[in-house]
């Protein structure tokens, strides 16, 4: 049985993200946009309404919810801003269920549980200059030394990077196998900021996200503990597509509270402007364009809900939870991009919030997998090219849907 209606846990938690979001960001968000400015304290809120660690279990310092409820904090944060929405993807999707399912029991109580909390803020680090859909055209390196590794290398376009504590860094552990370009002399570390040769900074000038704070870091013959290895030598390759899944999952969900915001936008617009003696919103062509923004929302939803039943069922979801991610953020270009041609010229200008919707969703296309990425992975499992693989990792049930499914359109 499928059941659409949402537990009154979800419930919950959506009304609570609306009121933080409304109250906490909305506010200042245009100003925050025009002057790159990343608010630490709209992180720190998030970290105190527990919405940091919402999908970990409360053994482990987090909220104890599912799947759907991370879809459902990403979907509202995106909302308001896209810059909230990162935050989700990198700390809690890329980096927190990484470790969770990874991880070693020392290191889940070193780093994922005070990053659950919120205390510590983590991200992912595998795209470099030279290297990003070709994950093993990377060329950061690792040497063993005794009990240490010796960690050398740059990553690029690292969401986080000047504010991270904690990093999940993806290097070459076998020279020979990295000159064969064979994924499995990839491994994975967890890198802290104060370790001695750490270095990070901001890239500025974005077209968008520029409420959000991305950069690079580096390393230079940083020290780490063996016991920082998160899984096996030679195991970096799939821990890096395990955590992309994770990660492209809080994007497709976020899209789509992109396409929800464009079509508010749009909706409020169209029924206050009036253009030859009536109100917009009685334009045939207006309520087109308001009306595939609806389909696209109300398909992108029903597409990131059903990537996250599968998750919380244990099922093997990769193929959805690409679809949804290619799908969602395909369409959310769209629906900003008609968000702005029903505000006209007004849509050009940063009086209204919709040219800033176009501007942050260019991003959600190219990371996480690209479109073309996902157009060929897509291809491939229609074609039995590719198969599906067994989940890796389900969230424990106490506090799971309700419901068999628990789906809801807004």
């Amino acid at each position: 049985m499928i059941d659409f209606e949402l537990t009154e846990d979800h419930k919950a938690i959506v009304q609570t993200v609306r009121e933080f979001a409304a109250k906490e960001v909305a506010p200042y968000i245009k100003e925050w946009d025009e002057r790159q400015q990343f608010n630490r304290g709209a992180l720190d809120k998030m970290a105190e309404l527990n919405l940091l660690g919402v999908c970990l279990p409360e053994e482990l310092g987090g909220a104890g919810f599912d799947y759907v409820a991370l879809g459902l904090v990403c979907e509202e944060l995106e909302y308001t801003d896209t810059f909230l929405r990162v935050v989700m993807s990198v700390h809690t999707g890329l980096n927190c269920l990484t470790l969770y399912s990874w991880g070693t029991e020392e290191q889940k109580r070193k780093y994922l549980v005070p990053q659950a909390k919120g205390e510590k803020i983590a991200t992912y680090g595998l795209t470099e200059p030279g290297a990003g859909s070709d994950v093993v055209g990377a060329r950061s390196t690792a040497r063993r030394e005794g009990d240490e590794w010796v960690l050398n290398g740059e990553k690029m376009w690292i969401s986080l990077a000047d504010v991270a504590d904690n990093f999940l860094f993806f290097c070459w552990t076998d020279e020979e196998k990295r000159k064969r370009r064979d994924h499995t002399g990839m491994s994975c570390f967890i890198v802290e900021r104060t370790m001695k040769g750490f270095t990070s900074g901001t890239i500025h000038g974005k077209l968008g996200i520029r409420a959000g704070n991305t950069g690079y870091f580096s390393l230079q013959d940083v020290r780490v503990p063996a016991a920082n290895m998160v899984g096996q030598e030679g195991e970096g390759f799939k821990i890096a597509m395990f955590a992309l899944e994770q990660g492209r999952y809080t994007v497709a969900a976020g899209a789509t509270g992109v396409i929800r915001a464009s079509r508010d936008a749009s909706v409020a617009y169209a029924n206050e402007r009036e253009t030859f003696g009536t109100k917009i919103a009685n334009h045939q062509l207006v309520k087109q364009k308001i009306a595939e923004m609806e389909a696209d929302y109300q398909m992108a939803h029903l597409l990131w809900l059903r990537a996250g039943w599968l998750k919380n069922e244990g099922l093997p979801n990769a193929r959805a939870t690409s679809l949804a991610k290619w799908q969602a953020t395909v369409r959310s270009e769209k629906a900003a991009s008609m968000a702005i041609e029903v505000h006209g010229a007004n849509g050009y200008s940063n009086d209204y919030p919709v040219e800033r919707y176009l501007r942050n969703c260019k991003a959600a296309i190219i990371y996480e997998g690209t479109r073309d990425i996902h157009t060929l992975m897509q291809a491939d499992w229609a074609l039995g090219i590719k198969t599906e693989k067994p989940a890796r990792v389900t969230l424990p049930p106490h506090r799971a849907p309700e419901s068999s499914a628990a789906l809801a359109a807004d």
